[in-house]
Parts: structure tokens; C-alpha cells; sequence
């Protein structure tokens, strides 16, 4: 039996991070992994390796590139699986290297094996060839989540996936039809479409991505569909009927019963906490919805010493805020140095073809909460350097206070969304007004210079006219 100051259970982002700050401050700590490999979803199956793809599918289409520079480029009828796959491997395999260099460097002691609780103090880690006995007076369980499987779906992992099993393709689809509109639908959605695939999106909803603006909603459907990728609203699947031969495609049956006829089909549409086997039920932790880990403010559960961080506590189950919830529930159980709380204000990042992201308030959030509010828009297509890109589709917005001019939300499409705006986070965390954005000298040409064309419009539309 060895005795942890802290155990840690998963090491994907959460797990990791926490185990490191742990380390860091003088404590002996553990770190528990069920999978081959540290990194959880975050790096094998998830957020590295989806984004990746989306690099991969801009370059071996030359999406990009057709038209703009005088050349076209095209490289997907040479294109393999493998070569598909070659640099999501890469970066998955130089994350994984960095991180047990990372867990080295901290002198944090590995396990290999699934945990189960046996009290509130006691895990037993089972492996291949043994059971360990491990103890300690605090836990955090970082175990992330798993795509949710409904049973109605024949999930054979060939033809019938989820977004596990669609990073192991033996081939291209010819066609494909996802199910879900969320974050992982819509991103797959637009890689498979960007290779050339006809792709049919379906959602029980009448919207994608509702918590988005919903002007860039709006334009990302439109962008799917200029794609060639029908949008299938208000619908369902209700059944799959699996071939006879590899030659025959899949018959889907909608709830509207529409049917569809695809080579393979990816579900999407949720995901459950992964803690399975942990035994929480025993040692009285409460779990929600989806297998979902309840917790208080500072991380812990509805046993003092057991805390969770990560996917497995539900929203926003992003690998940004997983790593600083770790963070913090350290800081909350050796009462270390480091800051106490994550930032109640965060950018989203949706890394569809094109890029999606946001801060702050909507127009719709804002004026629920009674706020009179005027927006201010900016094209791609306006700004030197979007014309140097050949952006030809994609405008940022600003939600802005009419009353005080302060820039309440930000809302892009386009280009490296992901990456500027982290600008606006500024803006809007600095309750920032359209004159200080107008004030400020961007280097020309940027994509920076959206803000500043979008605070002059935001101007003018307060002023009661539209500036040329």
C-alpha cells in the first residue's frame, strides 16, 4: 500500500495540469490512467485531434488556395487515408512525448490501470497483472467523458461511428450523414465536405450551435450549403438498416421519414460522464444526468476530500477551462498560491470550415437582459489583409451597450476566428468602449483591423446612419 497527497484519477488536461501544480507546491502525488497513453479525449480522440484534421482537410483540398494566387491546387485524387491521418498521428504522439516529459519533470508517480474506489481514502488500481492498494486524503477525479451511444444506433465502428471511432478509418466515405449540429457535428460536418464528401447534417432542431449569435449561425448554415452539405432541420434518425455487402450503402430512415441513402453514418450528439467502474455510488458521491459529476464552486463533490475537474463535471467540458479547473481545485485543497476561481468570462472556439468563435453576450442575451444594444459589423472581404487572404465570406460583430458604447459581445466568423478573438475577450472583460478600440493602431494589414471597421460601424448605426 503507498499513501499520495493527492491521487488523480485521468490524466487528460484537467488531470494533468492539477497533478502539476500539486507537484509543484511540495505535494507527493499519483496520477491514475486507464488508456496506453496520458492525454485523455483532449489529445487522442477530442479537441488536438479534430482540429488537426481541419488543417489537413484545407490542405489536401487547397480550399484555400483555388483561384487566388492563379493556381489551382488540388491535391485530394492522390490523396490516401493514411495521409489523412499523418499529422493528426504527429501531433497526437508529440503531445503524448510532452506530456510524460511534463509528469517526469514534476516527479509525479504514474499508474497504469483502472481506478475503483474502495472509501473515501482507498482506491484499488487494477491492472493486467495486479491490484494496487493506493491511499490518500484527497482525490480528483479527471476521468473526462465518452460519446454517448443510444441503442437504437448499430455502431459497428466500420460504417456506424462515433467520434471515437471515426479517427480510425480504413478509408474515405463516399458519403456521409451526421447526426447532432453541435460542436462535433458541425466540425466533421465541414472537414468531410471540405475532402469533397457529401455530407447530410441532421438536427431535431430548426437551428445549429444555438447558443451562437444568431446572425453567425445563420451564415455558417449558409457557408455549409454553398459547400454542397444539406442541412437536415427538425429531424431525426429513426432507424439504420445495415447492408447485405460492403457495396450497398446504409438506409436511414429520419423521423420525418425521409430516407437517405449514405455510405457511412457518425452520430454526435452528446457525450456522458466517464465513470464507469470508479465505484462513486459506494463512498456517496453524487452523480447527475449523463453520468455527470456534481460540484460546488471550488471543485469538490458531495464528499469534501473528492473533488472533480473536466468533461466528467459537464459544462463547459472545454480543455481550456478543464486545465484551470484542475488548477483550482488544487489551489482549494492545500490552500496553495494561484488563483481561486476560473474566469467567469471565456472565448468559444468552433473550429469548422470556416473557423467559429465568441465572447459575451449575443444580441438576443443582451437584450433578455434588458440591455438596449446596437451592433457594429465588419466584412473579410473589406479588410486589405482578407483580400489578401481571398476571404471572400466571414464578418465579426460587436454587441454594444447604446447607452455607454461598451462593447458587451464579439462574434466572428471567418479566418482565424479562434485566434483574434482573443481581442475581444480583452474588450468585453475590460468593459471597453467603440472609441478605445478606434483608438488603438493595429499593425496594417491585420485582421485586427475588423475590430476597428466594425466599432466605426457600431458608430454610425448609433448615430442613425450608415457609414460608406
Amino acid at each position: 500500500m503507498q499513501t499520495f497527497d493527492l491521487i488523480v484519477i485521468g490524466a487528460g488536461p484537467a488531470g494533468e495540469k492539477a497533478a502539476a501544480k500539486a507537484s509543484y507546491f511540495g505535494k507527493k502525488v499519483a496520477l491514475v490512467e486507464k488508456s496506453k497513453e496520458p492525454g485523455g479525449a483532449g489529445v487522442h480522440t477530442g479537441t488536438l485531434p479534430s482540429k488537426t484534421l481541419k488543417e489537413t482537410a484545407l490542405f489536401l483540398s487547397g480550399k484555400n488556395d483555388k483561384g487566388r494566387f492563379g493556381v489551382d491546387k488540388d491535391l485530394r485524387r492522390n490523396v490516401s487515408i493514411e495521409d489523412f491521418y499523418f499529422r493528426k498521428n504527429f501531433v497526437t504522439n508529440s503531445e503524448v512525448a510532452a506530456i510524460n516529459q511534463n509528469i517526469s519533470k514534476h516527479k509525479i508517480e504514474l499508474f497504469s490501470g483502472s481506478a475503483e474506489f474502495v472509501d473515501s481514502n482507498t482506491i484499488l488500481i487494477h491492472s493486467k497483472d495486479s491490484v494496487l492498494t493506493l491511499k490518500s486524503e484527497n482525490f480528483l477525479v479527471a476521468t473526462g467523458s465518452y460519446p454517448f451511444r443510444p441503442d437504437n444506433i448499430p455502431f459497428d465502428g466500420d460504417r456506424v461511428h462515433d467520434s471515437d471511432s471515426i479517427l480510425s478509418l480504413n478509408r474515405f466515405p463516399k458519403s456521409i450523414c451526421v447526426l447532432g449540429a453541435g460542436v462535433i457535428g458541425c466540425e466533421y460536418t465541414t472537414i468531410f465536405a471540405t475532402m469533397g464528401i457529401q455530407v447530410y447534417l441532421v438536427d431535431t432542431k430548426d437551428v445549429i450551435l444555438p447558443f451562437l449569435d444568431h446572425e453567425i449561425s445563420v451564415s455558417l448554415v449558409d457557408q455549409m450549403q454553398k459547400e454542397g452539405i444539406e442541412v437536415i432541420f427538425n429531424s431525426g434518425v429513426e432507424t439504420i438498416e445495415m447492408p447485405s455487402s460492403s457495396e450497398e450503402n446504409l438506409k436511414i430512415t429520419l423521423s420525418d421519414k425521409r430516407v437517405l441513402s449514405v455510405d457511412m453514418f457518425l452520430f454526435a450528439a452528446g457525450r456522458s460522464g466517464n465513470i464507469a467502474g470508479l465505484n462513486l455510488e459506494k463512498v456517496g458521491v453524487k452523480v447527475g444526468k449523463r453520468e455527470i459529476i456534481e460540484v460546488n464552486e471550488k471543485y469538490q463533490t458531495s464528499i469534501p476530500n473528492i473533488y472533480a475537474a473536466g468533461d466528467v463535471i459537464g459544462f463547459p467540458a472545454l480543455a481550456s477551462t478543464s486545465m484551470d479547473q484542475g488548477r483550482v481545485a488544487v489551489t482549494h485543497m492545500f490552500s496553495t498560491l494561484g488563483f481561486s476561481h476560473i474566469a467567469g468570462l471565456f472565448p468559444y472556439g468552433i473550429y469548422t470550415i470556416p473557423e467559429v468563435s465568441m465572447v459575451g453576450l449575443t444580441e438576443k442575451e443582451a437584450e433578455k437582459k434588458g440591455k438596449a444594444v446596437v451592433t457594429g459589423k465588419a466584412r473579410y472581404i473589406d479588410m486589405a489583409r482578407g483580400k489578401i487572404l481571398g476571404s471572400e465570406d466571414g464578418f465579426l460583430k460587436l454587441v454594444v451597450d447604446r447607452e455607454t458604447h461598451i462593447i458587451l459581445g464579439v462574434h466572428i466568423i471567418g479566418v482565424q476566428a479562434t485566434e483574434i478573438i482573443h481581442y475581444g475577450l480583452s474588450l468585453v472583460e475590460s468593459k471597453k468602449t467603440l472609441d478605445d478600440v478606434i483608438s488603438v493602431a493595429f499593425n496594417f494589414p491585420t485582421l485586427h483591423d475588423l475590430y476597428k471597421y466594425a466599432a466605426y460601424d457600431g458608430l454610425g448605426n448609433l448615430a442613425g446612419f450608415k457609414l460608406k
